[in-house]
């Protein structure tokens, strides 16, 4: 979860960015989008530069634009990480958002979207988000989970969930390295119950998901290819 160059904020270049709007819901201020009639739902738990990031709001358009409604909370309330800040460092930071905090915070936001009608839920989460996600995933309150780049999850949390679970890893991640990944496929391996997805994407590192150069080619590709295959999995479980 520490800042790599390719996790700076870059230009956003889609034009369709930011077609949501704020407001709160289960308690905590979140990105909308899409129809708010919609059935079913997506969660976004986003990394530790929180939900404000115009790539994760793009992406979130994308995926409402399916028929989602997507949610996308800011789980620091107005407290995202800031590499800029040398007084308070990630390990200081962290202390303040814990991420199991995050499914917590998670329950009353799903108990809001079933109480509109929504019957199908699932969740994507980012680096931080991830152990959120996960948490969500042992608890049978969502359909489905994909995890991006994910930090801070053992082999255990990935034992214990129930539900479809998709993993997209890095290559040259040193937070959740490929032999971790590895491990994370041996053990949903092992539970065919429950249907699971696991890649580890080349030459990308941690982050790669929603922090990366809007006009490096090679970095877009890579991205695309992992929004795609998210959006696959919740249109094939969360219906």
């Amino acid at each position: 979860m520490s800042g790599h160059a390719c996790c700076s904020n870059p230009p956003i270049l889609n034009p369709f960015s930011g077609a949501g709007h704020v407001e709160k819901i289960g308690g905590l201020d979140a990105y909308l989008t899409g129809s708010p009639l919609s059935t079913k739902a997506i969660l976004f738990v986003s990394d530790i530069y929180g939900y404000e990031s115009p790539i994760i709001r793009n992406l979130a358009d994308k995926v409402a634009a399916a028929g989602y409604y997507v949610v996308v909370p800011d789980y620091f309330y107005g407290d995202p990480y800031d590499d800029d800040r040398v007084d308070r460092p990630l390990p200081i930071w962290m202390e303040d958002h814990e991420p199991d905090k995050g499914f917590e915070a998670s329950q009353p936001i799903i108990e809001a979207l079933k109480s509109k009608g929504v019957f199908a839920i699932g969740a994507a989460g980012y680096c931080w988000g991830a152990k959120t996600v996960c948490e969500l995933g042992k608890s049978k309150l969502i359909q489905a989970v994909v995890l991006a780049h994910p930090s801070l999850i053992t082999v255990e949390d990935i034992n214990g969930v129930n539900i479809p679970i998709a993993i997209l890893g890095a290559e040259l991640d040193p937070i959740t390295p490929p032999e971790v990944i590895k491990q994370f496929e041996q053990v949903l391996a092992a539970k065919p119950e429950v249907d699971s997805f696991v890649k580890v994407f080349p030459n990308v590192s941690h982050g790669w998901t929603i922090r990366y150069d809007t006009e490096d080619p090679e970095a877009v590709k890579a991205a695309e290819e992992a929004h795609q295959i998210l959006l696959d999995w919740f249109v094939k479980y969360v219906k």
